[in-house]
């Protein structure tokens, strides 16, 4: 019979949409108030892979990626969601959304993002919080999945993500 252990410690990161950069630096204050230093910051990248968020978000919003210092233990992804679903609501404007937060668990193997919406391909976390595998890591590369997100499926996201994977390497090292 084979016994439960410790989950490995992940590195979180976190995905953000804004329209709101102005705020950016008080966002990722407010960010590593509550999960720690941000070790690794991506460029911003231009989100034209939808008009979903346009209308809420009063804009064409733009798309960057933070790697935070501190490992996490998987299992917090859904108190972390809950934790940036509140966020978001603190930086909305009348009622709207200026941010979305995508928070996730980036391990050797793959990337876990949390999310409010039940399809058949997530697991259930805890209150009204799921998880989906949007990536695996195989053969040399973060590989798509029929659901993956398109940004999250572009080579640009990936290469961020390769570094991102890398760092983490790093930090599994110093802990």
């Amino acid at each position: 019979m084979a016994e439960a252990r410790e989950f490995q410690r992940c590195a979180l990161i976190i995905g953000v949409l804004s329209t709101l950069e102005s705020q950016h630096d008080r966002l990722i204050a407010v960010l590593e108030d509550n999960f720690g230093p941000v070790d690794m910051h991506s460029q911003v990248l231009d989100f034209s892979f939808t008009d979903y968020y346009d209308s809420e978000m009063g804009g064409r919003p733009v798309r960057y990626l933070l790697l935070f210092r501190n490992l996490i233990d998987p299992s917090a992804l859904a108190d972390i969601k809950t934790l940036t679903n509140e966020l978001e609501k603190q930086f909305s404007l009348d009622g709207n959304r200026r941010i979305n937060l995508d928070p996730g668990t980036l391990s050797l193997a793959n990337l876990v993002l949390a999310t409010c919406k039940d399809r058949s391909h997530r697991i259930a976390l805890k209150d009204g919080i799921y998880g989906e595998t949007t990536l695996i890591y195989q053969d040399h590369d973060f590989q798509r999945l029929p659901w993956t997100y398109a940004d999250y499926s572009s080579g640009e996201v990936r290469s961020i993500l390769r570094s991102f994977r890398a760092r983490y390497r790093e930090l599994l090292k110093t802990t």
